[in-house]
């Protein structure tokens, strides 16, 4: 009988995709929606990735919804192993006996550490690209954060004694944050809404120095995901 339903089941996924892949037709113009933003977007705010124009401006309060999250899941991941590490600290100082599997860890391989050496600085170095030509090319904030947390966690497979500055690493993330709302709040002042990154010269289209304020918002994205993803993986390490 079991069989029989999984068969079953396998067969109605199998005529819902065959459904779906048969009804596609690929567009052959723009929907109203995306045709005004492509066109116009580049227009109206200066920056030629018009992907992060929309994150950044357009739909700015769901950007800060997501790095709100985020936070969040940094926060409520440091105090349950936190409080994990500290019921262990506190059952080793009592005498109880360690598991097996408890002793000391391997230090890295060689590859491993070589790798780090010699990768760790380009991967930096590219994360902090993606981040401040997020309005030119393919990137953004959250791109590029998400490259340097990949580039500290390496770090710290190639250094099993290396610790982070968690403290630090929350300050920096904190001071970005409110420095992500004021701008915000300089959009709704001095433009025309929260997040209005226009209330800065657009500058030449394609310059480096160009589409207001949304380079500005696109570091300080990139620096608040870098350092809340960082800390997730420092606590996981632990």
């Amino acid at each position: 009988m079991r069989r029989v339903f999984v068969l079953l089941t396998v067969a109605l996924f199998a005529l819902i995709f065959w459904r779906l892949v048969g009804g596609y037709s690929e567009l052959q113009a723009l929907r109203p929606l995306a045709e005004h933003y492509v066109v116009q977007g580049p227009i109206e705010l200066g920056a030629p990735n018009i992907v992060t124009g929309i994150l950044i401006t357009y739909r700015g309060f769901d950007t800060l919804g997501e790095v709100a999250v985020l936070f969040m899941v940094a926060a409520s991941v440091g105090v349950l192993l936190k409080g994990e590490s500290a019921a262990a600290e506190a059952e080793a100082e009592t005498g109880a006996e360690a598991n097996d599997d408890s002793g000391p860890r391997r230090p890295a391989g060689e590859i491993v550490r070589t790798g780090m050496q010699i990768l760790l600085p380009m991967i930096l170095t590219f994360g902090a690209y993606v981040i401040v030509n997020g309005h030119l090319s393919a990137g953004g904030g959250f791109q590029g954060g998400a490259i340097v947390a990949s580039g500290v966690m390496l770090m710290l497979l190639a250094r099993r004694g290396a610790t982070l500055n968690v403290a630090l690493l929350s300050v920096v993330e904190s001071f970005a944050g409110v420095i992500y709302v004021f701008i915000g709040i300089l959009g709704l002042v001095l433009a025309g809404g929260f997040l209005d990154a226009r209330f800065l010269p657009r500058g030449e289209f394609g310059a480096f120095f160009s589409a207001g304020a949304i380079p500005l918002i696109s570091a300080l994205l990139g620096v608040k995901v870098g350092a809340e993803l960082s800390v997730i993986i420092d606590r996981f390490r632990s």
